[in-house]
């Protein structure tokens, strides 16, 4: 099930580095939003997840979460560079 291979690459994102909506969804970015916003997993890393330009969609809270897990920011965004987990 598509949903189920979007919620497993999300459970496999070590601490320390994020990945992108469209990094766990190729061609359908949105389709991560969606599987995220109906998961009801409190296991679920959700904060590891970001937007492509390493925004943070849900905010201070997000952002907290991964600073205690080491990722680094550039003012208000995620560096990409460094945090980014390769393919």
């Amino acid at each position: 099930m598509r949903a189920e291979r979007v919620l497993e690459r999300i459970r496999a994102i070590p601490p320390g580095f994020v990945r992108t909506y469209g990094d766990l969804s190729p061609g359908a970015p949105r389709f991560t939003g969606t599987v995220l916003s109906a998961a009801d997993d409190p296991e679920l890393p959700w904060h590891r997840v970001v937007r492509a330009d390493g925004t943070l969609a849900k905010g201070d809270r997000q952002r907290r979460l991964l600073e205690a897990e080491g990722v680094p920011f550039t003012g208000a965004r995620v560096d990409m560079r460094a945090a980014r987990l390769p393919d």
